[in-house]
Formats: C-alpha cells, structure tokens, sequence
C-alpha cells in the first residue's frame, strides 16, 4: 500500500483512457490560465489552479503531487484543502470586483426584477467569500 502524508488529498485516477486524456487536457489547460493569471491583472490564478488539481487527481496522481507539492502555485491550493484559506489580498480583489458588476448592472438594467436576479447571487457569492478565512488557524502548542 502507497504511504500518503496526512494532508495530501485522496487521488484516483480514471480508468478509461479517453476520460484519461481528456482530463489531463482540462488540467493543463488550466494550469496555463493560472499562469497567465499570475501575470494579468484581474485574472484569476488560484480558481484554475484548483480545477486543475481536480483533474489532475482523476488522471494523473504523478501531475497531481506535482501541482499540489509546486514551491509556488502549491502553497494556495494546500491552504485551500487544509483550512478553506481565501487570502485577504484575493477577498479584497474579488469583493471589489463584485461590487463593480452589482453597479455596472444597476446602471444598465432597468427592471428592478431583473436586477435582483443578477444581483443576488452577487450577494450570495460575496457572503461566502467574506466569511471564509484569511489565515489558517492558530493551533495551541503543548
């Protein structure tokens, strides 16, 4: 039997070549617009990186330990497994970001209906982001 650190998530790959296949290409796809990501503002990197270890972890268990183990892109998507973390600088950014659609859409739609139903799960979105945590827990050392 394989030896697994604590903290690395379950793998299982697919059997099924062309589900295989398919799925690496999702992975590597979004590994490139993570990349991209960190390099174009308003981008998001962090949500393709995580899609990307999704796929990665139904076809690759090698490219799977290699995103969640990275140096770089790794330590976001371990905070993310381990605690649920959204850093502040991408609360921030992403509040903001939401609170300008809710105005661009407020300003461009006339119904009051129809802004409700776009600007609702706006709300909702954002609650969520608010309340997840921004730094992992502090643990009581004995």
């Amino acid at each position: 039997m394989e030896d697994r650190t604590v903290n690395e998530p379950e793998t299982q790959a697919y059997v099924c070549r062309p589900a295989r296949y398919g799925m690496l290409a999702v992975g590597w796809s979004c590994v490139a617009l993570g990349l991209i990501g960190l390099l174009v503002p308003l981008m998001p990197t962090t949500v393709f990186l995580l899609i990307a270890l999704w796929a990665f972890s139904k076809s690759s268990i090698r490219f799977h330990s290699w995103l969640y183990s990275h140096p770089r892109l790794g330590r976001a998507l371990r905070d993310w497994h381990q605690h649920r973390i959204i850093p502040t600088r991408a609360k921030v950014l992403a509040l903001a970001m939401i609170g300008a659609s809710a105005i661009a859409i407020g300003a461009t739609v006339a119904e009051s209906w129809q802004l409700a139903a776009a600007v609702l799960p706006l709300g909702l979105v954002a609650g969520w982001i608010a309340t997840r945590p921004s730094r992992a827990p502090q643990h009581a050392e004995s």
